[in-house]
């Protein structure tokens, strides 16, 4: 007798993340359904900028609201959910904290619960963040790293991971949380910066007369490749205990370090078109921010293969980009 193909609910598709998850899952032989907060395909260019947009059931769904997630869970009866959804901009978190907080901690607790009632079998991914442990000071965290977080992003993910934690530990249920630092791919949007950055060098390159606005330079992050990201989010899945992971390349370069790069490589010179400007500064910005994923190589297998030297020359060409990379 054939094997039932395993169905996962990818609550925010139309994200970097999950886009490239519903790729991945995909080859894996899933049966992919994804949620997004408004109707209609007008803003699932990733899905179809993957070649994938028809083979994701799209379905909307507010994870503020628990009855809308309910509904959701009930028909699409996922074996697996990976709650990607929430607000995803730390610097748009101090502009609007309330949508913030609400999207995520109250979005997360709405999936986990509505899981409880459902199907305490349904396997729980939730994305959490490198931005939950504040400022490493030099440091690579790992999962024993105290948070400390610094935004009202890092404050809702913070909660959310606590949630996650209790649905586990009170009700036995296969909740995860991964702890993923920053990770990048042609699929970022605009307002990123790292996106921001290569977008207006491509604009200069090309013979426009603007500049390049940021606010600090002397920021450091540990940035890796999205697509390999959604793997370990789906390996923490697969096993046969839930546990948190940190996912991260456990290398840091500097803001600097990432112009510097990009601009090189089309050959110019950041340092005659890059403007500081005070608009871009944060209430609290975070100055070193560094993961340790040991923890995942050894329990899972994984570990990433592309780093921020790696992640520039593809972004670069993202019209040429091949996304099976």
């Amino acid at each position: 007798m054939k094997q039932k193909n395993k169905k996962a609910l990818i609550c925010g598709v139309s994200g970097q993340d999950g886009g490239w998850l519903s790729k991945f899952l995909i080859s894996k032989g899933y049966e992919v359904w994804g949620t997004t907060r408004k109707k209609g395909d007008a803003h699932l260019g990733n899905l179809r900028q993957l070649g994938i947009q028809n083979q994701v059931m799209v379905t909307t769904m507010n994870p503020e609201n628990y009855q809308s997630v309910f509904e959701v869970i009930k028909a699409s009866s996922p074996d697996e959910v990976y709650y990607l959804a929430g607000q995803s901009s730390v610097g748009m978190s101090f502009v609007e904290p309330v949508e913030t907080i609400s999207s995520i901690a109250l979005g997360t607790l709405n999936v986990l619960e509505a899981c409880r009632k459902y199907d305490k079998n349904i396997r729980i991914y939730n994305a959490g963040s490198g931005e939950c442990f504040g400022d490493t000071k030099g440091r690579a965290a790992n999962e024993n790293t105290p948070f400390k977080p610094q935004s009202p992003y890092a404050a809702a993910k913070v909660s959310a991971y606590w949630f996650v934690n209790s649905y586990r530990e009170s009700y036995g249920m296969y909740a995860c949380t991964g702890i993923l630092f920053n990770h990048e791919s042609p699929l970022r949007p605009k307002h990123f910066v790292t996106q921001k950055v290569i977008s207006t060098a491509r604009q200069i390159a090309g013979g426009d007369h603007v500049h390049l606005e940021l606010g600090c330079l002397d920021i450091s992050r540990d940035w890796g490749w999205a697509p390999e990201y959604v793997e370990a989010m789906w390996l923490m899945l697969q096993k046969d205990n839930a546990e948190d992971y940190v996912i991260a390349t456990g290398v840091a370069n500097s803001l600097e370090d990432f112009v510097c790069t990009v601009f090189k490589q089309l050959g110019m010179d950041w340092k005659e078109y890059v403007k500081i400007s005070n608009e871009f500064h944060r209430p609290n910005d975070i100055r070193y921010s560094c993961g340790d994923a040991t923890k995942a190589n050894i329990n899972l297998g994984w570990k990433p293969s592309k780093r921020m030297k790696d992640i520039i020359p593809l972004m670069i060409k993202k019209n040429k980009v091949n996304y099976n990379e």
